[in-house]
């Protein structure tokens, strides 16, 4: 199968210097691979009308239909046989977003981003690799299509297990004392850290978690070949060595405005909580945070001195937004869904959450996964009871806010015992 008019070897031959799963892969895996890696050129990050048609049509057949110029009417119908919801969604963008996208399907660009890619060995992430950050998935038609890696591929597994830590670039000793701490009881209690490796507080938490030997990840708002920014050269490159940089950017991309404002969203989605350690009251770090709470994410933000300017924006999370208050890692990790393992006066009291479980409801708990959502059918069966007595403990859970219903099942939610 031709894409773009390149040779079938050639595409293979691309594909197999630069994709997680290796150069053997079937047929349609690899048209797969090649069209995500086109759309990753064509679209900029967090399309929703570009994330519609994949996920209706698949990459491939979504970037037939754009090369071959389809008429809207019929990449309406298309996704309509599909998906009717996708299609009125669509319908009202389709006309915008195919100006948006025609003028940048060049097949000299996907070549291009190939040959870079190989050259600095960058990989290419797909759903369908096993590497690949599910928690992206809540992000829906705005999840990128694909992602550009360099350093350990498996690295990105650690995801299911992290803590995104961010603030401001012009941090204080304060700020950056707090990070180093943060990062480093996180990475001891066997979590990830995931950041931006901007300057002040991203750049101290990756460098603590290092010097931590921990795992840290990092996502950039420009192409993996061109570390961003300059002065992080060598950081990102101590990066590569045990963790990952991504960016859901073609290789040779700059970043710009808002290609930092749409990374801010991957840095939310890909982990179980974000920390906004020190944050001025503008600071795009709030823009992070935002992410973290339209995704339902447990959202931290840590206090600083009243006085402080690059304060204010955290004071403003907790006054106005509903962040939770955390001072150290041991309490960043509670909000991840860690016990704390603390007894104060209300535990003692009146003994932990846990404690006050009866017997169905923690066998749910048991049950339930906060990242896949399950049916109460699949509920039942995982913890031996029966649907209606499923039914009647997820009815309680729901009321106290430990559980969610999604689309697709029930969630548990991160930090609520």
């Amino acid at each position: 199968m031709s894409i773009f008019g390149l040779d079938p070897d050639q595409v293979r031959e691309l594909v197999g210097r630069v994709s997680a799963a290796g150069p053997a892969a079937e047929t349609a895996d690899i048209s797969d691979r090649f069209a995500r890696a086109a759309w990753s050129t064509v679209a900029e990050p967090g399309d929703g009308d570009a994330g519609l048609l994949v996920r209706a049509l698949g990459a491939a057949e979504a970037l037939t239909a754009v090369i071959e110029k389809w008429p809207e009417r019929r990449i309406v119908e298309a996704v309509r046989e599909v998906d009717p919801a996708a299609s009125d969604a669509l319908a009202g963008g389709a006309p915008d977003a195919l100006r948006r996208w025609l003028p940048r399907l060049l097949s000299v660009t996907v070549v291009r981003a190939f040959e870079q890619a190989a050259r600095t060995q960058a990989r290419l992430l797909t759903p369908a690799d096993p590497s690949w950050p599910t928690g992206l998935e809540d992000l829906g038609s705005h999840a990128p299509i694909a992602l550009w890696c360099r350093g350990q591929i498996e690295a990105c597994t650690a995801m299911e297990r992290s803590i995104s830590l961010v603030g401001a670039r012009a941090s204080t000793g304060y700020g950056e004392h707090v990070a180093m701490e943060a990062a480093a009881g996180l990475v001891d209690r066997g979590f990830a850290i995931v950041s931006g490796a901007a300057y002040g507080i991203d750049g101290m938490a990756h460098r603590a978690a290092l010097a931590s030997r921990g795992v840290t990840i990092a996502f950039l708002a420009g192409g993996v070949d061109r570390f961003y920014p300059s002065g992080h050269d060598a950081l990102l490159g101590r990066i590569v060595e045990s963790g990952a940089v991504l960016s859901e950017l073609p290789c040779g991309a700059a970043p710009t405005r808002w290609r930092f404002l749409q990374r801010n969203r991957l840095i939310a989605a890909a982990s179980q909580a974000t920390i906004v350690l020190e944050a001025g009251w503008r600071s795009g770090s709030l823009n992070t945070a935002g992410h973290a709470a339209a995704l339902g994410r447990p959202l931290g933000a840590v206090p600083g001195p009243v006085t402080s300017p690059t304060s204010a924006g955290c004071h403003r999370l907790i006054r106005d937004y509903g962040a939770i208050c955390v001072t150290d890692a041991a309490e960043m990790a509670e909000l991840a869904g860690e016990p704390s393992g603390r007894a104060g006066f209300l535990d003692v009291a009146n003994g932990s959450g846990e404690e006050r479980r009866s017997a169905d409801e923690t066998r749910v708990r048991d049950a339930l996964s906060q990242r896949s959502a399950r049916s109460v059918a699949d509920i039942a069966n995982r913890a031996g009871m029966t649907i209606s007595s499923v039914e009647g403990v997820l009815g309680t859970l729901a009321l106290e806010g430990a559980v969610r219903e999604r689309e697709k099942g029930w969630v548990f939610v991160a930090g609520r015992q």
